[in-house]
């Protein structure tokens, strides 16, 4: 093995331990708390709306006019649908959007 696939190596195991001890390093952290305070428990209840951003906003803006507008149809429709009504409304603006107007 050279060294260059030796550094791809090891750079995948350290990356490996690093996802490792963040994920039990939280647990371990929070399961010594006797009670969670409030301002950590706000915290953790904001997690998956940031996580959420994360992933939709670069989407939504840098996707294209397709994506976007299949976006705004599935927020839509979510505020009056089940979850798997919206995803399948979703589907389809972008499908609709893709054929017609692309």
């Amino acid at each position: 093995m050279d060294a260059e696939h030796l550094n791809l190596i090891y750079l995948i195991i350290a990356a490996a331990v690093a996802t490792f001890a963040t994920r039990v390093g939280g647990y371990v952290l929070i399961t010594q708390f006797k009670q969670i305070p409030p301002r950590l428990e706000a915290a953790l209840n904001a997690v998956p709306a940031a996580v959420l951003t994360t992933l939709v906003a670069p989407a939504f803006v840098y996707g294209g006019f397709d994506v976007a507008a299949s976006m705004l149809v599935a927020f839509a429709a979510g505020l009056r649908f089940s979850t798997l009504r919206m995803l399948l409304v979703g589907w389809v603006a972008v499908m609709v959007v893709r054929h017609l107007i692309l």
